[in-house]
């Protein structure tokens, strides 16, 4: 496989909870800060297989956490089957994800995927969740589950699809388990403009209409990606308005002693992408999790957080659900920062890990 360590057994992304990032794993990070200051943009550049991290440099990332990820997207698929809605009408856009997934995982990890086609008759395994599975081209019912939902369960992320019509693009279907406070259920049917409504002066910097029609025009074959982020309370992949409840409470308990342990920075890698035969946008947000007690571990990134976290926008700080602990992470990480000069770029800049 194309990753330097072995997928892990455990761990647990809802209480009591449980993840751990090898060396590897930190220094692949999609650090999402280029510079020490942040706003809003739109920062989309071609999805090419290259990066400053070894996360960027393939279709679709798989790495040390794929099967407990998988495993627990699975159960929150049967505590909420909702996570997964796809319009009568994306149908031929859904196989056109099949192939691209199948295709692109086949190709970029072929230790772990293997595809073979005969005609219109398909053969997939999936070697980590043991799936072997032959099935037809185009005929649902050779399939145990509709084509979008198939492959949605085999992939880390979160998936949605965006018909494009009256020039405009509509999310029409998706499957959505490890979002950043917003719902499928809530936001399915929804034009691109209404569903990026809540981000504070995206609007009035002309951020909305330029993304759009970027997108518009989006070609098959030449994918983007953009770099997203907020913050979550512990290593909780599905912080859902649905499980508010459960998750929103955690961000009052956090103090200067355990923000370490507790504040992880939270990253989307965003990436989209022209389908064949349908015409929509396949839109695909990997979700990425690190403590900083992990980022603290790399010394460009531990003075940059603080940087960023420390001069942020409020009202951004706001919109990220940041105000009840930001506080606390900016006086952790300040003990690093010693004004020093930091490079450009989300490299890290360094090769291996100094445990302190």
């Amino acid at each position: 496989m194309s990753i330097d360590t072995t997928f892990r057994s455990a761990g647990s992304y809802r209480a009591p909870y449980l993840l751990e990032n090898s060396d590897a794993a930190i220094l692949r990070f999609p650090f999402p800060f280029p510079e020490d200051t942040y706003m809003y943009s739109m920062n989309i550049e071609p999805h090419v297989k290259a990066g400053e991290v070894d996360s960027l440099r393939r279709t679709f990332d798989v790495d040390e956490h794929y099967v407990v990820e998988c495993q627990e997207k699975a159960r929150i698929l049967s505590e909420d089957p909702k996570r997964c809605i796809v319009l009568p009408h994306m149908q031929k856009a859904e196989w056109d994800f099949i192939e691209l997934a199948m295709n692109s995982l086949s190709e970029d990890y072929p230790d772990l995927f293997h595809l073979s086609r005969d005609g219109m008759r398909w053969h997939w395994i999936n070697r980590p969740l043991n799936i072997d599975q032959h099935f037809v081209f185009g005929d649902a019912g050779t399939l145990p589950y509709a084509p979008f939902e198939f492959m949605a369960r085999q992939m880390q992320g979160d998936f949605t699809l965006q018909d494009q019509r009256d020039n405009d693009l509509w999310m029409d279907g998706g499957m959505v388990t490890s979002q950043a406070d917003w719902s499928l259920k809530f936001d399915l049917g929804m034009s691109f403009k209404q569903w990026h409504a809540p981000v504070p002066k995206a609007g009035e910097m002309g951020i909305f209409d330029r993304g759009l029609r970027f997108l518009l025009m989006l070609q098959h074959g030449m994918p983007v990606r953009r770099l997203n982020w907020t913050m979550t309370i512990n290593p909780r992949l599905d912080t859902s308005p649905e499980n508010f409840t459960i998750w929103g409470r955690d961000r009052t308990v956090v103090t200067d002693d355990n923000a370490k342990d507790l504040v992880h920075l939270r990253v989307e890698l965003q990436t989209l992408f022209r389908l064949p035969r349908s015409n929509a946008i396949l839109f695909a947000v990997r979700c990425y999790l690190l403590p900083l007690r992990d980022i603290a571990l790399v010394h460009k990134w531990r003075i940059r957080l603080h940087r960023v976290l420390r001069d942020l926008d409020p009202a951004l700080s706001a919109y990220k659900g940041l105000d009840l602990y930001r506080a606390h992470a900016v006086h952790y990480l300040s003990q690093f920062d010693n004004n020093e000069l930091t490079s450009k770029g989300i490299s890290p800049d360094q090769d291996i890990i100094v445990h302190m």
